[in-house]
This record gives C-alpha cells, structure tokens and sequence, in this order.
C-alpha cells in the first residue's frame, strides 16, 4: 500500500514536470513569435507629377482721375467696351468676363490734408475679372496689353492681389495613380532595408497618406503645376 502511494506521487511529479516542460516551451515559442511580429520598418513612399493648370483667374484693373463726375463715368465705360473688344477679340468669350463697379473715391472728402494739392478731385479704379479654362489664350492677351496701353488705359499689376490666378481642379482623377505610385516606392524602399538587414518583408502594419500638394513648378510658369504627395506605410518584418 505505501509502495502504491510511493509511485502514484513519483508519477504525479513526473507529469507535473513533463507538463511544465511543456507549457514553457509553449510559452517561450509564442514568446519568440510575439517578437519577430514586433519587428517593423516604417518606410515612405513619394510621388509627384507635373501637370497644367484648367482655369485661370485674371483680374485686369486700371484707374482714372478727373475733376467732372459724371465725365469719369463716361471714360470708365469707353474704356470698359475697349477692353472687351479686345479680349473678344482674342477669343475669351463675353460670358467669361466680370465687371465690378469702380471704386470712385473724393479726394476733397478726405478727412486728412487741406486738399490745397488736390488737381483732380476724384479718381476711380476699374476691375474686369476674366475666369477661362483656356489658359493658352489668356496667357497670350497678357502679353499684348500694351495695345491698350497705347490708347490711354493705366492699368495697375504691381499689387500681389492682381496677379493672376491657375487653378488645377482634375485632382481626383489623378488621386489613384498616384497613390499607387507613393505605395510602389515606399514598398521599395522596405524590401531594400529588408535585403540589407537580412529579413523578409511581411504584411502592412499600417499605413497613412499625407495631404496632396499643388504649387507652381516655378515663379514663371505658375500654368504648371506641380502635384505632390507622400505615403507612409509600416511593414512588419519576418
């Protein structure tokens, strides 16, 4: 009888110690799994392309002066007709064009100064605002302004607020592509580490795309459009 219970304890003692084995080996095979799952690589991936600009907004202002109102009214208008007979004349329809009323201004109701000075007592300036998609044909009436010049018109264009505007609003048809293309590289760029640090690449962890970009190529080309965008994707590595 004590042999018995001499043996059933050996045994017991035996299993508990085989289960424990066990049990660690387990443990320390989940263990080493939970790690190489740890291991990851965050890389990014860029993609930029070139592109040109679909509508242009391009504001034209000039300014006038005169001591008779009504006579300031009138060159306004004459010289409001001139300028849309000539960008009609170059191929921007009259529908495209915006005229803002003038901005007429009484030098002698000035709360500053004696308007001793004042030789011509009111002044105005006149803006026609030109919203195209045709950017070629806009850009090239830029350039022969000085027709109008010529005929007396003062226009103003030093102030950034008359600079005109390019637009590029076909963002979301180029979206997929590339972000495709950001993907692509940033999936280069972690099976090179990978390479290099002995390691396979697994699955996508996570992954995050930054904001699309749109500036100009450069100060003179502002038609061209550069598009940018950067995505970050983390990789584990096995």
């Amino acid at each position: 009888m004590l042999n018995t219970s001499k043996f059933n304890a050996v045994v017991l003692g035996l299993s508990l110690i085989v289960g424990l084995a066990a049990l660690g080996f387990l443990l320390g095979s989940y263990a080493v799994t939970v790690k190489e799952y740890e291991r990851t690589v965050n890389v990014r991936g860029l993609a930029e392309q070139e592109v040109e600009a679909d509508i242009v907004i391009w504001p034209i202002q000039y300014t006038d002066a005169s001591n008779d109102l009504g006579g300031l009214y009138n060159t306004l208008e004459a010289n409001n007709s001139k300028i849309l007979a000539f960008l009609q004349r170059g191929g921007i329809e009259a529908s495209d064009v915006t005229v803002s009323p003038p901005a007429i201004t009484d030098r002698l109701a000035q709360l500053y100064g004696d308007g001793s000075a004042v030789e011509l007592r009111y002044t105005a300036q006149q803006t026609l605002t030109v919203y195209s998609p045709d950017i070629s044909t806009v850009r090239l009436l830029m350039s022969g302004m000085s027709e109008l010049g010529r005929e007396g018109i003062v226009f103003s264009g030093a102030d950034y607020g008359l600079q005109p505007e390019y637009i590029f609003t076909q963002l979301n048809d180029i979206k997929p592509s590339m972000i495709e293309q950001a993907t692509r590289e940033a999936r280069a760029a972690a099976e090179k580490f990978a390479e290099d640090s002995q390691s396979s690449l697994g699955k996508i962890r996570n992954a995050s795309q930054g904001q699309f970009s749109i500036s100009d190529r450069d100060r003179n080309n502002p038609h061209i459009k550069n598009v940018r965008v950067v995505v970050t994707v983390e990789y584990y590595l096995k």
